[in-house]
């Protein structure tokens, strides 16, 4: 299964976000990609509430759904949009992945369920939840032979969910986002290794990077981690550009049958 990770620096522009993840895309299709994945917020990194409620808009009206259904129909790929700010109410957003399958329907959608309320320096402070409202429902859907179960950056640090799809068979986790720079060269790697290592499956991990028009800065490093916490590719570095790796879902099963750990779990209060 051959599988591509899209990094991107998305603005505040959603065409011109919307024009630059086709064009990454059409190029990984063209290099024999059937399952690609972008980061969160593909079509639009805005941090100013206001501005952002100014441009997003419902599910049946974005033109991100709209651009990306009928491009993996042109494609016939399953392409997981990481995430699109859709408006859900005059001042309310979900952060909702989307897969559309290879005839341009969508096959899943995903809201994130752990907003990003954090303070991470005296300067640097994020409260999604301004936003956002979460999901609530762990989604898990199918592309070809592989079960993937479905999350959003900061999802990440929490490992119940992951254990969840993991033992309802999922084969691959995918992880699109927007870590913020300290955060990324702290924990962005370690954490996905953890995810991959404890379920025993892969984890897809498409990035934004660099320097957005809102402000903000984000780590990149998309990369793409095999059951056994091996990483099988890299950008390591911040730039747009694109990731592939070919991916042997038997080798979920092996990782598994060497270390049954789900099977060990004891009781305890």
């Amino acid at each position: 299964m051959r599988v591509a990770a899209i990094q991107l620096r998305s603005g505040t522009d959603i065409a011109a976000n919307i024009e630059a993840a086709s064009k990454l895309i059409r190029a990984a299709a063209d290099q024999g990609a059937t399952f690609i994945a972008t980061p969160e917020m593909t079509h639009i990194v805005q941090r100013t509430g206001r501005q952002l409620f100014d441009a997003i808009k419902p599910e049946g009206e974005d033109l991100g759904v709209q651009a990306f259904s009928a491009l993996a129909a042109e494609l016939g790929v399953d392409l997981l949009i990481g995430s699109l700010a859709i408006k859900t109410a005059e001042r309310r957003a979900a952060n909702r992945s989307f897969l559309f399958g290879p005839d341009g329907a969508i096959k899943a959608r995903y809201d994130k369920i752990h907003l990003f309320d954090v303070t991470i320096s005296d300067t640097e402070t994020w409260k999604e939840s301004n936003i956002y409202d979460s999901g609530n429902r762990a989604v898990l859907t199918e592309v070809g032979d592989a079960v993937i179960g479905l999350s959003i950056c900061y999802d990440l640090r929490f490992a119940r969910l992951y254990r969840h799809y993991g033992q309802a068979g999922a084969h691959i986790m995918t992880v699109p986002a927007a870590f913020t720079k300290p955060t990324g060269k702290a924990h962005w790697q370690t954490l996905l290794r953890a995810r991959a290592i404890e379920t025993g499956s892969f984890v897809i991990a498409p990035a934004q990077g660099g320097d957005h028009d809102d402000g903000r800065s984000t780590f990149g490093h998309s990369v793409v981690i095999g059951p056994w916490g091996e990483t099988l590719a890299e950008l390591a570095h911040d730039n747009p550009g694109i990731l592939m790796a070919d991916l042997d879902l038997s080798s979920v099963e092996e990782a598994r049958r060497k270390i049954p750990a789900w099977n060990h779990d004891p009781n305890f209060s």
